[in-house]
């Protein structure tokens, strides 16, 4: 009788251990081959707000800014990640000029509060780590986006608000400004038309903030066009870490210092490397009671979803059922792209290492 040669017993263990990782891995919607080659390509995802976006209510030239605005920081993000660098760093580079960018309801674009300030929300979350950092009612700190890397990497905690927010930022050295730097002409004139409309008192002009024209702005598009102005990014490096970052001046004459879903963890903002990164924009009330974010990434990491399965299902199904309106930006660790919005539009913007950008703004664009 012909003996047969068998593996060692501890071999076939170690083989029975590898197989069950790999399956693991792949349930996760990871690729083998990705994890264990470190060939990933990077990507970027970036939003600049959903609202009633249409073609009738902006001007051509508007659109032009527009798909400027959200290019340059798509552009910026990309270069990060071209030269290696990490998500969390492109997430912040695109981010900071998008708040630069008065365009968008973030930093310098900002809505203004029923009393006439800026409160400034944003957040931050490392996909690698799972650790985060978020700000709210941020009023002198230039980039928002960048306290709530600080609150995460330079702090023992998750969140902060206020003038405590602002002080913790001028103690880590980032850059002040006075209330006025974030004043634009066209958010004041639509605060006070919030407040004629309900009645209520228009706070004084910011002090700083330059003299009021003798005629209102001729506004390039509709109040409603930015009604959940918020601005986000996702990446993608090409060591596999994913990477999510919100920031947002929240809704026009918002009162008693309302914080909407941009800075919560889990509803407006969430990243994991064992699901994917997320960043929203609607009617945050509503996104805070679905966890949006982070509903998606359980969709993607314990039922197998396809990330726009995943997005499609909380976006167009679940935040309608409960009259939320918005819309979101994700990927995947393994290179998934995906947006989803109920609105008519959102500024978007997505690219992979090796293809073509894409724009858009209305609903009939790909």
């Amino acid at each position: 009788m012909t003996s047969v040669l068998r593996p060692p017993s501890s071999v076939v263990l170690g083989m029975l251990i590898l197989g069950l990782c790999s399956a693991a891995l792949r349930g996760q919607g990871v690729s083998e081959e990705k994890i264990g080659g470190g060939s990933h390509k990077w990507a970027v995802v970036v939003h600049g707000g959903a609202g009633v976006i249409e073609r009738s209510s902006m001007t051509p030239e508007a659109e032009k800014e527009y798909r400027a605005g959200i290019t340059e920081a798509l552009n910026a993000a990309a270069a990060v990640l071209d030269k290696g660098g990490a998500s969390l760093d492109a997430v912040e580079a695109a981010i900071k000029l998008l708040e630069d960018n008065p365009l968008f309801n973030a930093g310098r674009g900002a809505v203004f509060a029923a009393d006439g300030t800026n409160q400034l929300d944003a957040a931050i979350m490392d996909g690698k780590t799972m650790e985060a950092g978020a700000v709210a009612d941020v009023q002198k700190t230039r980039h928002p986006i960048s306290l709530a890397r600080a609150v995460m990497e330079k702090s023992p905690h998750v969140m902060l608000i206020g003038s405590g927010a602002d002080a913790f930022a001028a103690h880590v050295g980032l850059e002040q400004v006075p209330p006025s730097f974030f004043f634009t002409e066209r958010r004041w004139q639509a605060l006070e038309k919030d407040l004629k409309k309900e009645g209520a008192p228009i706070p004084k002009r910011p002090e700083g903030a330059p003299q009021a024209p003798g005629q209102p702005m001729a506004f390039f598009e509709t109040p409603e066009s930015h009604k959940y102005g918020t601005v986000g990014v996702v990446a993608l490096d090409r060591s596999g870490n994913v990477a999510a970052g919100t920031s947002t001046g929240g809704t026009t004459a918002k009162r008693w210092n309302r914080v909407g879903d941009s800075p919560v963890i889990g509803a407006g903002t969430y990243a994991s490397n064992q699901s994917c990164a997320v960043s929203a924009t609607g009617t945050g009330e509503y996104f805070i009671r679905l966890t949006v974010a982070r509903t998606i990434c359980a969709l993607v990491q314990y039922k197998g979803m396809p990330l726009q399965a995943a997005v499609d299902d909380v976006v167009q199904k679940q935040l309608p059922a409960i009259h939320g309106d918005g819309g979101v930006i994700a990927l995947t660790p393994d290179g998934q792209l995906a947006w989803s919005f109920n609105t008519p539009g959102m500024f978007r913007a997505k690219l992979a290492e090796g293809g073509k950008a894409q724009v858009g703004i209305y609903r009939d664009e790909p």
